[in-house]
This record gives C-alpha cells, sequence and structure tokens, in this order.
C-alpha cells in the first residue's frame, strides 16, 4: 500500500538535546534478565510509608503494566538495532553494523545509543515500580504467562517469546500533526494521519529484510530496510508521546504525594523519550534521507520541507520543529501554550491507552485472557481519585 508524504533538509549531524550516557552491555540480556526478576527487591511495608490506597495502587500497578509491555517492545528494537557491546559510534566510528542499525542511523548517527538507553530506561521502570508496589504492600504486575507471540528470526534477536507483536503495526503518526498544531485534542481537536503507516513491520522480521548495501540508494543501505527503520522512528515518537500523556493523566489522580512523586519522576523521563524521537522520526522525511520509495513494502516517504499530505500545510509537518508547539489549554479565552496533550483520561488515560495499543497491532495473536486483563487493570485506575 502506498504512503505519500514529504520532507526537507536533515540535519542528520545535529545531535538532540538530550544525551544518553548509558553504555549497554546486549539490550536482549538487559531485557529478559530485568523483566524476568522486576520485582525480586522487596521491602518490609512502612519502610517508607503505610499501604498504599486503593486507588494510588490501581494507578502504579496500571503504570507498571504499561511499563512491562514498553519493555517487552523496546528489548525487540534494542536486540536488531541498538547498540549492543560496541562503544559509541564517536569512539568507534568504523564498528560494523547490520543494515537496520545502519538505517537507524541515517536518522541519526547515535540512533542505535538511544535505543538501547531508551530500552534500559523503560525496563527500570517497570522493575522500580513493581518494587515499589510490593514494598508498600500491594500486588506486583507480572505478565510472564502471556509472553506467547513469535517474534523476528532475524540475526540478533535472541528468539524468547514476546507480549508484543512489531510486525504487523498501524502506527498512529496523527501525533506528529497534533504537537505542530495550536490546537488541543482534550477541547475535540482531531488530526489526520502524517504518513499512512498500516500493517507494516518496524523491525526486520527475518534476515531477508536486511537486505544488501545498495550503491544506488542516496543514504547506505537499502530503501526497504530504510522503509523500515522511518516506520519504527514514527513508532517510537507514538509510544512515548502515549506514555508522556498517560503519566500526566494518572498524576492528576494520586493521592499519596510520595506516590506522585514516582509518577512525576518517571513521566518526566518519557518526555525527555519523546523529544528524542520527534527529531528522529523527522530525520526520516527530509532530505538527504527522503524523499525515497520502497519497492518491496509499497511504502513512499516524502521530503516534508517539498510538500505537504492532502488536507495539510507545509507548517504542519515542519520536521524541524520538535518541541511542542503553544496550544489552547484550559480555557480558550488563556493564551496557548507549550503542553503535553492530550491531558484527559478521554484521550490519555489507562482505557484509552490500551485501546490505543491494540488499534496499533502491538497484541496482533495475544490473547483474550491477557486483554481482559489489561483492561481491568486500565479501568481500576481510570476509577480512581484523588481524596
Amino acid at each position: 500500500m502506498k504512503n505519500s508524504m514529504k520532507s526537507a533538509k536533515n540535519s542528520l549531524d545535529r545531535r538532540s538535546f538530550m544525551r544518553s550516557g548509558l553504555m549497554a552491555g546486549s539490550a536482549a540480556t538487559i531485557g529478559a534478565g530485568l523483566l524476568t526478576n522486576a520485582t525480586s527487591a522487596h521491602a518490609q511495608i512502612g519502610s517508607w510509608g503505610d499501604r498504599l490506597n486503593p486507588g494510588d495502587a490501581a494507578i502504579l500497578r496500571f503504570l507498571a503494566a504499561a511499563e512491562l509491555i514498553e519493555s517487552d517492545l523496546w528489548t525487540q528494537y534494542a536486540e536488531l538495532g541498538g547498540i549492543g557491546k560496541n562503544p559509541p559510534v564517536e569512539v568507534d566510528p568504523g564498528q560494523t553494523m547490520n543494515t537496520y542499525q545502519v538505517a537507524l542511523s541515517n536518522l541519526d548517527g547515535d540512533g542505535p545509543q538511544y535505543i538501547t538507553s531508551n530500552t534500559l530506561d523503560e525496563v527500570s521502570h517497570a522493575s522500580f515500580l513493581n518494587a515499589y508496589l510490593e514494598s508498600r504492600g500491594a500486588e506486583p504486575v507480572n505478565f510472564d504467562q502471556f509472553r506467547t507471540l513469535e517474534g523476528s528470526t532475524a540475526t540478533g534477536s535472541s528468539g524468547i517469546k514476546r507480549l508484543t507483536n512489531l510486525m504487523h503495526l498501524n502506527v498512529d503518526t496523527s501525533w506528529y500533526v497534533r504537537y505542530r498544531s495550536a490546537i488541543n485534542p482534550d477541547f475535540g481537536a482531531t488530526f489526520p494521519q502524517a504518513l499512512n503507516l498500516r500493517d507494516v513491520t518496524a523491525i526486520p522480521r527475518n534476515n531477508a529484510d536486511f537486505g544488501i548495501l545498495d550503491p544506488n540508494f542516496q543514504v547506505p543501505g537499502n530503501a526497504h530496510i530504510q522503509a523500515i527503520a522511518n516506520v519504527a522512528g514514527f513508532h517510537f515518537g507514538y509510544i512515548e508521546q502515549g506514555g508522556s500523556s498517560l503519566y500526566a493523566a494518572m498524576s492528576q489522580k494520586v493521592t499519596d504525594p510520595e506516590v506522585l512523586e514516582v509518577t512525576l519522576g518517571i513521566g518526566g523521563d518519557e518526555i525527555a523519550h519523546f523529544l528524542e524521537w520527534v527529531d528522529f522520526s523527522g530525520n526520516g522525511v527530509q532530505q538527504p534521507v527522503a524523499p525515497f520509495t520502497d519497492s518491496i513494502s509499497d511504502l513512499t516517504f516524502p521530503d516534508f520541507f517539498a510538500t505537504a499530505p492532502e488536507d495539510l500545510t507545509l507548517s504542519d509537518i515542519q520536521p524541524s520543529l520538535i518541541f511542542p508547539v503553544p496550544c489552547e489549554f484550559i480555557s480558550p479565552k488563556l493564551p496557548h501554550v507549550s503542553i503535553i496533550r492530550p491531558l484527559t483520561d478521554k484521550f490519555a488515560g489507562a482505557v484509552a491507552t490500551v485501546a490505543s495499543f491494540t488499534a496499533d497491532g502491538l497484541f496482533m495473536g495475544q490473547s483474550d485472557r491477557f486483554l481482559n486483563e489489561l483492561g481491568a487493570l486500565a479501568e481500576e485506575a481510570d476509577n480512581a481519585r484523588r481524596y
């Protein structure tokens, strides 16, 4: 299916303000090890406070569930596209990379490092939230029984079973337009897709997807693996903007000041992730990467500095706008302000998050039991109220 969009001048040498100093070992090892032992740290009730009230416990349990899901999908990205055991490219610019890593590096030279670092962050979030729940006398979340999905068979994949499916995604790219707009979804605004990414893979499914270096392609790699990397870039932004809104929505319900400290602290890290991936995804829709078409998937990535999709203007999709454009907030009578949006349960709450992940294709092949359990956690979190 064809995908039409545009872009322009690519600041591939631009380094985002955020620098992750994390040096990682294999993300696969980290993901498998820490996720399996996410709740190994126990503390006696009362070490940091009394038992959690039911509402705060419900909020933290859903956030732990969301972080387990994010950890699972990011581990898949890290196994195939992360930096692994390699030093930063600034230290060893001649290191060997697979073509997926090369394609991700076309979007940002530090792309593989960022992917590994983002994975480590999400694993730490899941581990901490479960340990904190136990320390306050609440049940942790464990989805190990639902790790049943087959992942990529490409070289680099650990071959372990997964919670999430990254190979049949319907990526919602409206976030890219939303954050460049002065209108707010919490006031009923809707946004078109920046790119039409339906039933697409964001990781190499097998070694055939790596392909070979193509001397006629305008950047290192080949069009097919670059299209997969570009899909991943927009999916990264989709996931992390969702996390930013989710933590902001849940923080409004928290009663215990220490729990608020937890949600604000981790939520701030989600925002840092999001801003990196806004920049990253925009590099896939400007020169020198775009414009190009992948003849295998039939995906087209235009230069967004040169051509706008139907019903959009160039300012709606400008790749160099990496911070939230000021928008309406609280009241139309107040000045526009740069904020995270949406912030309400209807669009950013736990139930909305599950619905969005499901529509994204993340749970294709998952059991009804998993979806029911996740849905129940979401409803309990949305029903929590501050008192």
